[in-house]
């Protein structure tokens, strides 16, 4: 294929995973409903930076060391299930009331920004992914990081616009969905969800 049509193909196929429903829609969804607007931008903008650190492992071959390591994939996928399930429990067992609450007790500026990347960092099938599927996009005797990190930022792109639609979608719900049960239940569905990742993650194989 040309250079051109390995473009099109990538940014169809990506276009299609990053429309797929998983942890990063809940994440977004979750903290746009509940938090708000400039939160759910903090998670969007941590997600799509932990997309570009595993593009640049991937790039200068750490993410190789992943793919054909079990101790290395097996470190980070049990760190990243951890992570996962604690982020989940604390939205079960903790669900906030009210946007007022959740202001007086919200952490320093940032925080979603933290969670977002590490939720991406701390995946090693994000690493996975990226070393099996970037390859095939990327013509032969072309330079593989300009290539590597050019298909990682169409996707991060893809992912932003994507986020953006979503927390959109959210505004004109915006009173529905700040009422205290409202909030509750999506804390407690999005930490329900958090907890199944954690546990397909945990016990998943390369």
């Amino acid at each position: 294929m040309s250079i051109t049509d390995n473009l099109l193909a990538f940014t169809f196929a990506a276009t299609l995973l990053t429309l797929t429903p998983g942890l990063d829609t809940a994440l977004v969804l979750r903290t746009a409903t509940v938090e708000g607007k400039r939160q759910a931008l903090q998670a969007m903008l941590g997600i799509n930076a932990g997309c570009l650190l595993w593009g640049a492992a991937v790039a200068f071959g750490l993410g190789a060391l992943v793919a054909v390591s079990e101790v290395a994939f097996n470190l980070l996928k049990y760190c990243g299930a951890a992570y996962l399930a604690w982020l989940g429990l604390n939205m079960l067992l903790r669900p906030r009331r009210s946007l007022t609450n959740a202001g007086a007790d919200a952490k320093p500026a940032g925080n979603w920004l933290v969670k977002g990347m590490l939720g991406n960092v701390l995946n090693p099938k994000v690493g996975i992914f990226y070393v099996s599927f970037l390859p095939q996009f990327i013509p032969q005797g072309q330079p593989l990081i300009l290539w590597t990190f050019g298909l990682v930022s169409i996707h991060v792109l893809l992912g932003l616009a994507w986020s953006l639609v979503l927390i959109g979608a959210t505004q004109p719900l915006s009173g529905f969905l700040r009422r205290e049960k409202v909030i509750q239940w999506m804390d407690r569905t999005t930490g329900m969800i958090f907890v199944l990742f954690a546990a397909r993650l945990a016990f998943s194989k390369r």
